[in-house]
């Protein structure tokens, strides 16, 4: 097993441990620092100090100790202390007890021991600690036996996981962050108090939620965590939209794909490609009209038409209720839902160049992130059909290289203003001038003449001249 002195070899634990004897208190580091390092992870820049006594004095001792005696942020409601060093950010706690009412997750705290302070901890694996004092400096304490569940690479809670989770419905969806993080697997006993308790998260703000959420959403692999969400019954607490997905039905012998585990496969595929969290919600959402719009055709079987339309629609409903960013961003995951299907429309050999500008219109800078997410979409398993549907989508990349070397049309502007409009024919602003605006426009995307303003004006004063004359 690892010394667990390796863990605290930075010279801050020292400091640490000098101003904790001079004040007379236990101090230990806790939690997701000790955790990390032995598992070998990227350690996080914020360590949580544990002090058997006051956290804030402790803090303040430390800050005069160090070089440049950093700031100490006190936050007295909450009984802690937090102070900068170098790029670390320290944060110092009072060790105590919880206790919580049934209808909110903010708990009722005492001073306590140590070992209170790692009971209240959410998962054995966080709860670990390790000792700072001059004397047993450098020992792990583990009550909970945390260090064997790292080694098993299990999540369990310290104490009866129906009481960990009815008491913070929060560490329901932490559960599921860590198995997604960490790829370990959720204990049993533990798995099936989240299922028990997954109602519970209705007394979780949206934003914490998000937080979790948006975690998951941001590992390598989103569908070990978007799979758990589902089958703990999680999902549909504040995602029905993307648990109604699940499910296959049969009409006359003919079935359509379940529609969520299409989903993750995804969001699995476009994160392969992406950090963008937003793309990644795009294809998260890019089916959520489906389970509305369905229907049974006995002449083509199931059917789907519109889901993309709908599914935009939808999208702001959704971030709305999930507290989630508004304005554009929002705007960017509905016209990536939105158009999810455009470009796959564009793999037909008759397909005119006028669509394909039409497209290039409509998504602007945003066409690189809609071809990913359409090819991401692709989740058969027979290669040479996915193979041609990738070579597909590679002639409508080429098509639209050329088409925008030609045209220019990402975030395209027109070439006349509606001020230039109503110079040329002595109009006030109103209905006329919209409409030659749009006809130029319609002109450009069908190909009629060229994107540039001598061809643009020409037209105007030719379409202008006509519908002016015919009054």
């Amino acid at each position: 097993m690892m010394d667990a002195k390796d863990i605290i070899k930075d010279s801050v634990f020292r400091e640490i441990s000098a101003a904790a004897d001079d004040l007379g208190v236990e101090a230990y580091v806790v939690g997701g620092y000790v955790r990390d390092y032995m598992l070998g992870r990227p350690l996080p820049h914020d360590i949580d100090v544990v002090a058997v006594g006051s956290g804030i004095a402790l803090a303040e001792g430390l800050a005069k100790r160090l070089p440049g005696k950093p700031v100490v942020t006190i936050f007295k409601r909450f009984g802690t202390a937090m102070l900068r060093y170098n790029d670390i950010e320290l944060e110092f706690v009072g060790a105590r007890k919880e206790s919580y009412r049934s209808d909110s997750r903010k708990p009722v705290v005492e001073d306590g021991t140590l070992e209170d302070d790692q009971r209240r901890r959410d998962f054995t694996i966080n709860a670990l600690a390790v000792r700072l004092n001059a004397e047993g400096y450098g020992t792990f304490i583990d009550p909970f036996g945390g260090i064997g569940d790292l080694e098993r690479e299990i999540l369990r809670t310290p104490l009866d996981p129906d009481i960990t989770f009815s008491d913070d419905p929060l560490r329901m969806m932490r559960a599921v962050r860590f198995a997604a993080q960490l790829r370990f697997t959720i204990y049993p006993p533990t798995l099936a108090a989240i299922r028990k308790n997954a109602s519970r998260l209705n007394i979780v703000s949206a934003e914490r939620i998000m937080t979790e959420f948006n975690k998951i959403m941001a590992t390598p692999k989103p569908s070990v965590g978007l799979a758990l969400l589902f089958e703990t019954g999680l999902m549909a607490e504040f995602l029905p939209e993307i648990a109604a997905l699940q499910g296959v039905e049969e009409v006359e012998g003919q079935l359509h794909k379940d529609n969520f585990y299409h989903t993750i496969e995804v969001v699995d595929n476009i994160s392969k490609h992406t950090d963008n969290l937003w793309l990644r919600w795009a294809a998260l959402l890019h089916d959520i009209g489906k389970p509305i719009v369905k229907k049974f055709d006995p002449k083509v079987g199931w059917t789907f038409h519109g889901h993309e339309f709908l599914g935009g629609k939808m999208v702001n409903t959704v971030f709305k209720r999930l507290k989630l960013p508004l304005g554009a961003t929002s705007k960017y995951v509905r016209k990536m839902v939105a158009m999810s299907s455009r470009p796959t429309a564009l793999t037909n050999e008759n397909v005119t160049d006028s669509a394909v500008r039409r497209l290039l219109f409509d998504a602007g800078d945003d066409i690189d992130d809609l071809m990913k997410l359409v090819e991401a979409d692709i989740t058969t398993k027979n290669e040479k059909r996915k193979r041609r549907y990738l070579n597909n989508f590679k002639e409508v990349r080429d098509r639209l290289v050329k088409v925008e070397e030609e045209d220019k049309l990402r975030n395209w502007q027109p070439p006349i203003s509606g001020q230039e409009i109503m110079d040329a024919f002595g109009l006030p602003p109103g209905r006329e001038v919209g409409l030659i605006k749009t006809a130029i426009r319609e002109a450009i995307l069908e190909g009629e003449i060229h994107n540039d303003y001598d061809a643009a004006k020409a037209y105007m004063l030719r379409f202008g001249k006509a519908i002016l004359e015919k009054g």
